[in-house]
């Protein structure tokens, strides 16, 4: 029989803090260091002791060439291990993955949803549709097309939120002053955002959208994972303590406790979640983000990834390894009953005292002293047996900034 460590090697598609906490959780279960692939080193993941070989290529976002450069990579692997298992980090590479499926299904074995259903899921728009018809609630939304020659003239209230609909488009068009997120208070302010934006090449639809008060506490993160034939696997929840305190990285959460089934409003989402997930044959890792709205006692759901999340390593810290839960899925097509994480657990990717320190919730900053005094801290930043010197060098000189990036946030106020 082959040795387990053979069956399989992971390859990885990017650099960053998603491909990292992936990267723990294949040598925590199984002792591999994965082969990362990307466009260029990123600190997260440069230097690491853990990840076997790095490769770079500035033609990633050629489709044709990276398929071609990655079947040609996996030669050199091929007859060492039985399965090469090809997983992307982020919206940009799962896509990839998902359009190039054919020609790479004959190379690696992967799981992600089918080619149709990435609009349906990705795009806003279709997205809430989507959303409506199956049970979830979604913020009272808008829609402007950058295309239009037509101001933004509906009756909306205020304050309000602009956001792309689709990212990908955003991002490859930057101008001065972007932000991932826009807090508007009057249409001023909204015809503004609306024309910088058009005037930076986006030609997307945008979403304009109620806001819904509240504190990062307000916010919500599920994870969801469908086995390769669309069935339910597991789905978590976790309540976010704090996020990323500037305009860019706002919504990337840097500290989060787990929650679970038993309190009947958190069983409740996550069941819906999962119904939602269901109905649709989901393959694969998901990311929900969600805010719970006090005026009228409802959660509701801002967007989902079509992949894990740079915080969906909690579910390995509970005990629900994300990179186990794939390959007995995808690798050793193990058939497993639907679970819901729990597990007491602070899932952090900034310092002790930063949280305790910038928590505004009175409630949640007992829970998170409580927390850490009993040891349930835990954070991917740095892991044990990582020796790479430079990247914990590097890494502890950014935990130290968080203490002035929190201070001076712009978001505060």
């Amino acid at each position: 029989m082959v040795n387990s460590k053979e069956t399989f090697l992971p390859i990885l598609i990017g650099t960053d803090l998603n491909t990292y906490t992936m990267a723990i959780s294949f040598h925590e279960e199984y002792g591999i260091k994965p082969v990362v692939v990307g466009r260029a080193p990123l600190p997260f993941t440069e230097g690491s002791t853990i990840i076997s070989e790095f490769y770079y290529t500035d033609r990633i976002d050629d489709e044709e060439f990276f398929v071609g450069y990655l079947k040609e990579l996996a030669k050199k692997y091929h007859s060492k291990y039985e399965n090469l298992l090809l997983i992307g980090t982020n919206d940009e590479y799962v896509t990839f993955i998902i359009n190039n499926a054919e020609a790479l299904s004959t190379t690696f074995k992967f799981s992600n949803i089918d080619k149709e259903w990435v609009p349906q899921l990705f795009l806003k728009k279709n997205f809430y549709q989507l959303c409506a018809r199956y049970g979830l609630n979604a913020p009272l939304t808008f829609y402007y097309s950058c295309l239009s020659e037509e101001p933004f003239d509906e009756e909306v209230p205020f304050p309000l939120v602009v956001k792309p609909s689709n990212g990908i488009q955003y991002y490859e068009n930057p101008f001065e002053g972007m932000q991932k997120v826009y807090l508007i208070e009057n249409y001023e302010e909204l015809h503004n955002v609306i024309n910088k934006i058009k005037a930076s090449g986006y030609q997307d639809e945008l979403i304009i959208q109620d806001y819904i008060p509240g504190e990062d506490t307000a916010m919500w993160d599920s994870v969801y994972y469908g086995n390769r034939n669309g069935k339910p696997q597991l789905v978590s929840l976790g309540q976010v303590v704090l996020q990323e305190p500037t305009t860019t990285g706002v919504g990337n959460y840097t500290a989060l406790i787990v929650r679970d089934k038993k309190k009947e409003s958190h069983k409740i989402i996550m069941d819906k979640l999962a119904h939602f997930m269901n109905q649709i044959g989901y393959k694969g890792f998901a990311n929900f983000d969600l805010k719970y709205d006090e005026r009228d006692g409802k959660f509701k759901v801002f967007e989902v990834n079509i992949r894990q999340g740079r915080s969906s390593y909690y579910l390995t810290q509970c005990g629900y390894n994300i990179a186990k839960i794939i390959v007995d899925d995808v690798i050793y097509h193990k058939e497993k009953e639907f679970d819901y994480v729990g597990g007491e657990n602070l899932f952090a990717v900034i310092p002790k005292a930063v949280i305790k320190n910038y928590t505004k919730d009175p409630l949640i900053k007992e829970e998170v002293k409580d927390l850490i005094s009993r040891g349930k801290y835990n954070s991917p930043i740095f892991y044990k047996a990582d020796k790479g010197l430079k990247r914990r060098i590097f890494m502890t000189l950014r935990q130290t900034n968080y203490f002035r990036k929190y201070k001076n946030n712009p978001l505060k106020d």
